[in-house]
């Protein structure tokens, strides 16, 4: 998601802790202060004293006590540097949550969903799985090595795939949208895309060339 400078009032929430995954990805918990929130949406996180405020979608189930978000520390990136070198007690500057990347109810009991995800983009879709366990869904995990599959264990083993690039140890050697190409989907179908622009323009495109309607299809782009 792209980095953003808020004008909106700010509240003050404190971290908890900060869980590192791989040598460049993290969880950072906050303590949830009662903000309430609907699986899928996003805050806007920054360090107490800077300006800069960067979006995550929220990775921890909508029941937990906590706050989580996954944050990938990137080379040239500002924000997710400073959050990482956070310690428990201190303060960051939240704001929201925000945004429709969100099911339905009655979608919820009634439709099969595919969830395809690419590096962090996986955040919704842990979020999803924790807190609707009545969900009937696929997950579709593109990352480079076996490494990079964040606590692939909080999905049911078998709903989630990993499609590695780099890796021969996944369920699927190549990118999801290879996986796709070869593994078409049901059109009632409900599909989810999470992740960077190409592989949801081309993963829609996909798709919609197997039969999935439009109105079927939900994105939330990672730039």
């Amino acid at each position: 998601m792209s980095s953003i400078i808020s004008t909106r009032d700010t509240t003050s929430y404190t971290v908890h802790s900060i869980r590192d995954l791989t040598e460049s990805a993290y969880v950072l918990r906050l303590d949830r202060h009662g903000l309430q929130f609907e699986p899928g949406q996003y805050i806007s996180l920054g360090v107490a004293d800077d300006i800069n405020m960067r979006e995550y979608s929220v990775y921890s189930p909508v029941h937990s006590d906590f706050l989580e978000v996954l944050v990938k520390e990137v080379k040239h990136g500002h924000v997710s540097k400073l959050l990482r070198r956070l310690t428990p007690g201190q303060a960051v500057r939240l704001d929201g949550p925000f945004g429709f990347f969100t099911i339905d109810e009655q979608a919820r009991h009634e439709r099969s969903f595919l969830f395809v995800g690419t590096g962090t983009g996986i955040s919704p879709f842990h979020c999803f799985a924790g807190s609707y366990p009545e969900l009937d869904y696929t997950v579709l995990h593109g990352v480079r090595t076996l490494d990079e599959c964040y606590e692939r264990e909080a999905f049911e083993p078998d709903r989630y795939k990993a499609c590695l690039t780099r890796d021969d140890r996944g369920d699927f050697r190549g990118r999801v949208t290879d996986y796709l190409r070869e593994h078409p989907v049901a059109p009632e179908t409900y599909c989810y895309l999470c992740g960077n622009c190409d592989m949801i323009y081309e993963a829609f495109d996909i798709l919609i060339g197997q039969g999935v309607p439009a109105d079927q299809l939900f994105a939330e782009v990672y730039f």
